[in-house]
């Protein structure tokens, strides 16, 4: 088998078949080539039996991919190894070992709407109202519980608050309709082999002995109880090959322990480790930046990405007056860059949060760049904005009968199918709107709801009128009573909507809801008029785990976004960091920084300061646009002479700290700017 294409390190980590091995991988090293050429290794150079490897990635896709590479390697055989992700492998000990787990059969796995429908049964069997137990927050809990390999009696030696007794309640209960129902949650996929082994070790021989090697992917992503069911099979033979690189651990909120990584050689002392540090993605500056900023973490193994590619340019930051200022640079940029004959589709835009999508989605469409969001919906589609804007619609329009369908049980107020279908029926017999047919009951609240909020709409702003709507419906008491992370999400992005809401009353002379609906509509449907392929990805740093791109813009680098303001544990500030760093490494030839002294979000001015991130980058490969070195600054005084290339010659009259004042003459005019601001030039 010809390994010449890979590089010393790389081929060592193939040939090491015996014993256990952790491969550090850095970003770009080539992993996924390392692991599929190991695979076809064993099989066509050692002669190991292809039944008798395990391969375990994280998601479907990736198991995908794999299985395609090793075929181009191995062809048929490829269909006898087990590569798979830890839920369809542990599924298939569940399948074989029913029995044994007190299943029958034909047991059901309950989809994450199952399990929360079955929690609401739950509730309702113990007269719980489910807008003080949220189904929701709950099923979170119990996952996490599982996860962490808990199950009820162990649950309750943690469960010490008010809250968690009655999560314990709910637990039990919940587990017993689980196997009166014959069924299984997603979670005890991972749980039950656990137990399963743990009960019968003869069982776990069995597998011991068919899955002699096994090559876990993206380890330092695992938790508890994916941790424990891959100790558990390879204890025996230990031919257990992780691969992973800890300084790209960003999924910490969900149950990952970036430890498990870490502790690897304590888990097995004869580990051997190879770092595969040779990045083939990046430029030489884009990762000495990468390095100095993740070496100040702590809790990490030592390790240094090089490479052979080009030194490349400086990474360029740019300092933004506001959130509108952030986006007109990075579409001037784009422009720029299209120019030299970069595609759209080179080009990425990374934020921590999903709400911060919204100015750019905007802001993309008035300058006519083609967009798409990556692993989340568009902002005007997400799900809490349209229900926000059907309110706002039915509002408007009380005899808008599809918006008020939409929202006249969105959150659930106890109105039924039933109840709806009547009120359709009514208002067709008698030739009315659905509105005007509501005379009794459940709806009835809705409507007077629905008035006074009219009432409200004829006196209020339209950002008043917004947070009124949150309260009353119920939306904004909804998401924080469920307290999970994605309704934490959600009630961010309904915030935000009041940020659109300031801005539209700041931007437009004549304000009204019919205007800003108007607006809203064009916004929301621009996106389906455009049929390019080429287009710029938009995502969080999240999503972007496991691409590259040639153009990198890392936007929102402030305090309170990036580290987020949630991030107050040294712990939760590494991940940060860990976060920052796989944003930077995404990056082949070019990637710009980008922060703002103050912006607009969740309705409200948030003044800010600089990521520290960014100084820590160090100034040998950072620099600011166009020859503003955001490390050095103008000594401004009261009295200079400015020039700004809208505006003219002004003269300052005022300085705060960072902002400046100035006077400009033709015409006559106060105008603030960050004494950064490119836009502005000292006169000598």
């Amino acid at each position: 088998m010809n390994l010449d294409e890979l590089n010393e390190r790389q081929k060592e980590a193939v040939l090491l078949t015996k014993g256990p091995l952790l491969i550090l991988a850095g970003a770009g090293s080539g992993k996924t080539r390392v692991l599929t050429t190991k695979i076809a290794y064993l099989i066509i150079e050692k002669g190991i039996s292809p039944s008798s490897i395990l391969a375990i990635t994280f998601t479907n896709k990736a198991s995908k991919e794999m299985k395609e590479r090793v075929n181009l390697l191995i062809g048929e055989k490829t269909k006898d190894i087990q590569i798979s992700t830890f839920h369809s492998f542990g599924y298939k000990i569940v399948r074989e070992n029913y029995h044994l787990l007190g299943l029958e059969k034909n047991f059901s796995i309950l989809d994450e709407n199952d399990s929360i429908s079955l929690i609401r049964k739950v509730l309702k069997k113990n007269n719980l109202d489910p807008k003080h137990y949220n189904p929701k927050g709950i099923k979170q809990q119990i996952s996490g519980a599982k996860n962490e390999l808990l199950n009820p009696l162990a649950y309750s030696r943690y469960a010490k608050s008010y809250w968690e007794k009655e999560v314990l309640k709910i637990y039990k209960d919940y587990q017993q309709k689980l196997q009166a129902n014959n069924a299984v949650d997603f979670d005890d996929l991972l749980m039950l082999p656990v137990k399963l082994f743990k009960e019968n070790p003869q069982i776990l021989d069995k597998y011991q002995e068919h899955y002699k090697y096994i090559l876990i992917d993206e380890y330092q992503d695992t938790n508890e109880a994916q941790y424990v069911l891959t100790k558990k099979i390879s204890f025996k033979y230990q031919n257990i090959c992780v691969v992973g690189d800890g300084d790209q651990s960003i999924y910490g909120w969900r149950g990952a322990n970036y430890k498990n990584i870490l502790n690897f050689e304590k888990d097995y002392p004869k580990a051997k480790v190879i770092l595969l540090e040779k990045n083939y993605r990046s430029t030489k500056n884009i990762l000495k930046a990468a390095n100095n900023v993740i070496k100040n973490n702590k809790l990490r193994k030592e390790k240094t990405l090089i490479t052979d590619n080009e030194a490349g340019s400086k990474i360029k930051h740019y300092l933004a007056l506001d959130e509108k200022d952030e986006t007109l640079y990075v579409a001037e940029v784009i422009k720029r860059l299209l120019e030299t004959g970069i595609s759209l589709d080179e080009i990425a835009v990374l934020y921590r949060t999903n709400a911060q999508s919204q100015v750019f989605e905007s802001s993309f469409t008035v300058f006519n760049i083609p967009y798409k969001i990556v692993g989340a919906l568009s902002f005007y589609k997400r799900k809490e904005i349209k229900d926000l804007v059907a309110y706002l619609k039915l509002i408007y329009n009380e005899k808008d009968n599809v918006n008020l369908l939409r929202c006249i049980n969105t959150p659930r107020r106890g109105i039924g199918e039933k109840t709806i279908e009547d009120l359709i029926n009514k208002a067709e017999k008698e030739n009315v709107s659905v509105f005007e047919a509501i005379d009794y009951g459940k709806p009835l609240e809705f409507k007077k709801m629905i008035n006074q909020l009219k009432e409200i709409s004829k006196t209020y702003s339209l950002t008043e009128l917004v947070e009124e709507v949150l309260k009353k419906s119920g939306l904004e008491f909804n998401l924080k009573n469920e307290g999970t992370l994605e309704a934490n999400n959600r009630l961010e992005n309904l915030y935000e909507f009041k940020s659109v809401t300031l801005e539209f009353e700041k931007r437009e002379e004549e304000i009204s809801l019919e205007s800003f609906l108007k607006e809203v509509s064009l916004i929301s449907n621009s996106e389906e008029l455009k049929e390019e392929d080429d287009k710029v990805s938009l995502m969080t740093v999240h999503a972007a785990k496991g691409l590259e791109f040639e153009v990198i813009f890392i936007v929102g680098l402030e305090e309170g976004i990036m580290p987020h303001y949630s991030a107050e544990e040294i712990g939760e500030l590494e991940e940060e960091r860990r976060l920052f760093y796989v944003a930077v490494t995404r990056a082949k030839k070019h990637l710009y920084l980008v922060s703002a002294s103050q912006r607009m979000r969740f309705g409200e001015i948030w003044n800010n300061n600089i990521s520290p991130f960014i100084k820590e980058i160090g100034e040998d490969y950072i620099e600011g646009e166009e020859g503003d070195v955001f490390y050095q600054e103008v000594d401004y005084q009261v009295g200079d002479l400015i020039f700004h290339e809208k505006f003219g010659q002004g003269i300052i009259k005022e300085i705060n700290n960072d902002l400046l004042t100035i006077l400009f003459s033709y015409p006559y005019q106060m105008k603030q700017f960050m004494k950064k601001h490119k836009s502005i030039k000292k006169i000598n």
